[in-house]
This record gives C-alpha cells, structure tokens and sequence, in this order.
C-alpha cells in the first residue's frame, strides 16, 4: 500500500493508521480492498480532495501502483446496481463488469488514474453493455452422430424437460459425444439465469469465461474430491455441481467416482441447491443442473458383446461393477437407456445423417415454453401437488403404471418421476393430455434398473 500511494506521486502518512472493515463478523480476504484503502487514507490525509458519494471500489493494487483483476467482481457489480451506486473497478474486469445493464460502471489501470477521475481531472472510461444474449456456436452438433436413434430421442426429452439421464454402453459407442450435443439442443439461458452462473463463476478462483451466455458443460475426472465436486474449503467455494448451474454437469466413467462423492450429490440432485457449513463460515450455492452420466456395463466395457467376449466378467462381476451406483442415486436419474455399439455399415455410411441441434432444438424450445406458460418451471422441477394436476392420468394408464412399478420394483420417487418425463414427451408431441404411447416410453426409461442387474 505504501509503495503503491508513492508511485501514485502522492506522499504516505507518517502516522498510525487504523483502517476498519466494518462489520467485523463477514469475513475478509484477499486483495479487493486495496483500491478502498488507497484513497480512503489519501482522503483522510487531505491529499485528495474529493467525497465518495454513492460509488464503490474494487481492485489489488501492485507496487507500482497499477490495478490487478481480482475475483468476485461480477456479484459486487450486481449489488451495486442494486443500490444505484457507481462502481469503479480493474481494466482487467471490464469485461465482466460490462454484462450488468443499468449502472455507471468505469474501468480504471492504475490508482492515478482513480484519483484522477475523484478528483474530476480527467474521467474514467465508462464502461458499457454492448454483449447481447446469443446462442452461440456449439463445437458439437448432433448432425455428426451416426444412428443412435433411441439415444437421440433421450437426449431431446432430456433436453426438453430438464431431466438427468443415465447411459450405459461399450467403448466408442459415442456416450460422450452425444453428451457433449446437449447444451446446442437447449433453450437460451434467460438473463437472470445467465448472470447467476456467471456470478458463481466469478467468486470461484477461475478465469470469468468468454461464453458466458451459453449453458455451462461441466465434465470433471473421476479422480475429483468431495469437495471439488460439491464445494467447499475453509473458506467455502462453489464447486462442480454449481459451476453447472443451468448448464449440464457430465461424469463419463460414472462408476469410477468414489462413492461418497456421488451419494453427496443426492441431496443437491433434490433440492438444487448445496448447503456448505464450516466452524465460523456457511455458504448455500444453487446447483440446478443436469446430471448426464455414462458408464461401461462392467470392468472391460464388453460384457454381453458377442463380437468381444470377456471371460473375467461374469454375471456376478458384472452386477457388482454396476452396483456401484447405488439405488437412491439412481432412482434420481429421470432417464436411463442402453446405448449399444453402432453398427460398421451404419458407421461407414456417408448417406446416413441425423438431424442437426438447430432441429431438434426448435422442438425443445417450444416444449419449454408450453411448461413455462402452464406452470412457470420445467417438468422436472414440478412439486408433488403439482404434478397430480400437470399429469392427469386415465384408469387404463393408471393400473399400465401400477403393473409396472410392481414388475420394475420402483420406488414412490421414480412414480413420479416417470409422470413428470411422460409429460415432457407429451409436451414434444404438442399434446395438452398425457396418452398411453407417452406413458409407456417414459416407463420404459427406467427398465435399465432391472434388465442389466
């Protein structure tokens, strides 16, 4: 601070000085204060002569009195815009502070140039919001999929109705890539929802992403922690699940997590959101993604494969591998499919191509706003309550449910998570009443817990 106030040519106080960062019980750190504290001590020393009315700063200073990007940015700017205050912040975080409308936002490089602008010697750039909401281009197109038509129409319903989706299938059989489709088939983030996941973007110890506008696509390896995955820390920060928020959260190798990473993700799964409590600090993030996860059906990734028999996975190797996701986890995946090897004539062929994103995504989109418009959410966020009156079913749809979750052995929770993507794919079929063809694909998107174990 010393050496900064110097090469700003201005003189430090040779006196004891107090700086208070009221109130004492939030918690403090890190360099964001350093511009604060810079000209409040020029202020109170009378070498700047200026009052600070209804404007804020923020920035880390360097020696040499230069202003250094910080993080958390994004999340001060909104609640000073909240205020109607100013907010003077680091070049470096123009960028990221010029996605907030309404507000007189200036970006600054050096505490010269801040006190300069105080002093209304020569005014800070203003910095303005000229980044519209976009789509964006997607590096993965659903077009270059070859065959995969079950897997496709999962995707889609998914896409549709906000629903988590499980896919098990051999190496190759393009599980990843269709999970890498899925942000381009998915409604545009609206505003609100585009600047929370940018906000918790920003207080993480990441660089604020340039594609801000779109879904998040989260992918961590299957080495990640606990508490990478969920959050947390001494002092808490977000973690995968809310780095996802809005977006879609993919674990490839769905087995290979540690269990006590994947059964903390049950309760964030339920209520979107995740509860972070530490000895002086507790935090709560939002956490509403989409859970797509692929996995092999066993250890060598071929077992019922006529073409690459395996003699290590029997039977009981095989359940045992699977059993690895446990059944509460799996009972709050919406959707779980098959996704077996394409076949080499449907592979090689040049004539055989799918429908692009930009297809698919139009169906999406007017099936998310015919659940917006009837009951202000996405299908897989209705209440119980709701859903007796979202998802009326007929006796003979209602003893076709009852028979199979007696044969399936399914719980209450998948009850009615199976009414919730039976709407969804009503909702694609522009239909305002769920019939029995609905039903029963939805029904059948649950008959993995069973055929494969």
């Amino acid at each position: 601070m010393r050496s900064a106030i110097v090469n700003a040519g201005f003189e430090f106080p040779t006196r004891r000085i107090t700086v208070n960062l009221a109130p004492a019980d939030l918690p403090k750190q890190g360099a964001r204060f350093d511009l604060a504290i810079a000209i409040g001590i020029l202020i109170a020393s009378k070498q700047l002569k200026t009052q600070l009315h209804s404007i804020e700063l923020i920035g880390e200073l360097t020696l040499s009195g230069q202003l250094r990007p910080v993080n958390g940015v994004l999340p001060a700017v909104i609640a000073a815009a909240h205020e109607g205050h100013a907010i003077i912040v680091p070049q470096g975080n123009a960028n990221e502070a010029g996605i907030v409308e309404n507000i007189e936002a200036y970006a600054a490089d050096s505490l010269l140039g801040v006190c300069q602008h105080l002093s209304k010697h020569q005014a800070l750039p203003l910095i303005t919001n000229d980044t519209p909401l976009a789509v964006g281009d997607y590096a993965h197109d659903l077009r270059h999929v070859k065959g995969q038509s079950q897997a496709r129409r999962a995707l889609e319903v998914s896409a549709a109705g906000q629903h988590n989706l499980l896919m098990m299938g051999p190496p190759g059989s393009g599980k990843s890539m269709l999970a890498a489709c899925l942000p381009s088939i998915l409604p545009s983030l609206q505003v609100r929802d585009a600047l929370q996941t940018a906000a918790i973007h920003s207080i993480s110890q990441q660089s604020f992403p340039e594609d801000w506008q779109q879904h998040p696509f989260r992918s961590p390896h299957h080495t990640c922690s606990s508490a990478a995955m969920i959050g947390g820390g001494s002092q808490p920060r977000p973690g995968e699940i809310s780095l996802a928020n809005n977006g879609v959260l993919f674990l490839d190798e769905f087995p290979e997590f540690d269990r006590n990473v994947l059964e903390a993700m049950r309760e964030p799964l339920e209520t979107h959101q995740v509860h972070i409590s530490r000895a002086a600090h507790q935090a709560t993030f939002p956490a509403r993604f989409r859970l797509i996860a692929a996995m092999n059906p066993c250890k060598c990734g071929y077992a019922n494969d006529p073409k690459k028999r395996c003699d290590q996975c029997t039977p009981a190797a095989t359940a045992k591998y699977q059993q690895k996701i446990s059944g509460p986890l799996r009972d709050r995946i919406d959707i779980q499919i098959e996704v077996p090897a394409v076949e080499t004539q449907e592979l090689i062929s040049s004539k055989e191509v799918g429908e692009s994103s930009e297809l698919v995504r139009a169906r999406v989109v007017n099936a998310w706003e015919v659940q917006v418009a009837r009951q202000g959410c996405a299908n897989a966020l209705l209440s119980n309550p709701d859903i007796e009156s979202v998802c009326h079913l007929d006796v003979t749809q209602q003893n076709l449910l009852a028979k199979a979750i007696d044969q399936l052995g399914l719980s209450a929770r998948a009850y009615h998570r199976i009414l919730k993507v039976a709407r969804t794919i009503a909702d694609l079929d522009h239909s305002q009443q769920i019939h029995t063809s609905h039903l029963t694909e939805a029904i059948g998107y649950r008959r993995l817990d069973t055929t494969t174990i």
